[in-house]
């Protein structure tokens, strides 16, 4: 498989394709603005799902966006099929001179194959997926074996191309809309907080409720108050009910903010606190202080990227990160059941006292 440079005066029309989650399209962002910053000429479309045109709605580099509707895969097979087939069609009139396909799924691959581009990039199917599936592109990436930040390795499709990012060139973007920031401050007016984000779509991310009220109330009588948010997931939201019942002054925003709403929340914050999820990328987007608690999941992979003001919180056990759905299969993660409360006070307090903002007195 040929990996030579390709000349990007000859390009100008280019798909880039994140068919993942939320926190992995976000990560995706300086792709998109490396691309742009090199070659202004070039007219970037982007391929993903759209529940998660939020976190690339707004980026300057990114032209038109393609969407997946995951409400589809509901529709009698005729029906699906239909929509998928006006979408490829759209794909292959849009006549794409360059294809990148930032995930290992099958439905990136067959974009790349059906736009006909010159150039396709994609990872290496390494004898998995489709049949053919290595044919559908003219670039290979290969698999990092050992771990890394998902960030590089989505730069290694621009790497196998000849296009090698430098350090300024990998950040993350992510736009919050005037109307977001304003109801924000309306429901937040003036008020000085720590954000709080403990659950995930996975909950064996999760710390006890607990531990998180034990945080909260630490906060609380050192006259720090915090704000907890979450999706509107039933599950996430009936989580922080039963920590609000533990830590009563917290400001419970679940299920009330959008997702560049939950960027202005973020922004207006002192600092995030927060498990392995979506917030943790915003963080990073946005430069805010955040502590990061890690259990089954690698913060090798997934951990703040290029935040100079963030902590990764862990236990350091022999068996992390497995990632496992909680041990054994079970659901709920000893890594985190066990984290102590204090580790994550401790790394607030040292945290902002490293950027001068001390969020209490130890004494």
């Amino acid at each position: 498989m040929e990996r030579e440079p390709i000349d990007f005066l000859k390009i100008r029309k280019v798909l880039v394709a994140k068919l993942r989650h939320h926190g992995d399209v976000l990560l995706s962002s300086p792709i998109y603005s490396l691309l742009k910053a090199r070659y202004p000429h070039l007219e970037i479309d982007c391929y993903i799902y759209s529940e998660t045109l939020p976190m690339l709605d707004g980026h300057p580099a990114i032209s038109n966006f393609l969407l997946y509707d995951k409400e589809w895969k509901k529709l009698p097979l005729y029906k699906r099929a239909l929509q998928e087939l006006r979408l490829l069609k759209k794909i292959r009139h849009k006549r794409y001179d360059l294809v990148i396909n930032l995930t290992e799924g099958d439905r990136g691959a067959i974009a790349a194959k059906v736009s006909r581009a010159p150039y396709a990039v994609g990872f290496d199917p390494e004898g998995g997926g489709m049949r053919g599936k290595k044919k559908c592109y003219t670039h290979l990436i290969k698999h990092t074996a050992r771990p890394r930040h998902t960030v590089e390795k989505q730069l290694d499709a621009l790497r196998v191309i000849g296009l090698f990012p430098k350090s300024d060139e990998r950040d993350l973007h992510f736009h919050i809309p005037d109307e977001a920031k304003e109801r924000v401050n309306r429901l937040l007016p003036e008020l000085p907080f720590v954000q709080i984000h403990p659950v995930s779509r996975w909950m064996f991310k999760t710390l006890p409720e607990e531990s998180i009220a034990l945080v909260i109330n630490t906060l609380n009588e050192r006259g720090e108050r915090a704000v907890l948010t979450a999706s509107l997931d039933p599950r996430e939201m009936e989580m922080n009910a039963r920590i609000c019942a533990l830590a009563p002054s917290a400001i419970d925003l679940s299920g009330k903010l959008t997702l560049k709403e939950l960027g202005a929340v973020i922004e207006r914050s002192k600092m995030l606190i927060t498990v392995d999820s979506v917030p943790l990328h915003l963080a990073s987007a946005l430069k805010k202080p955040t502590v990061a608690l890690f259990g089954p999941t690698c913060e090798k992979n997934w951990g703040p990227w290029k935040n100079p003001h963030s902590r990764v919180v862990t236990l350091p056990l022999s068996c992390r990160p497995c990632y496992r759905p909680g041990c054994g299969g079970s659901g709920k993660s000893d890594c985190l059941d066990t984290l102590p409360p204090q580790l994550i006070i401790e790394s607030v307090h040292d945290l902002l006292t490293e950027i001068d903002q001390p969020l209490f007195s130890t004494s």
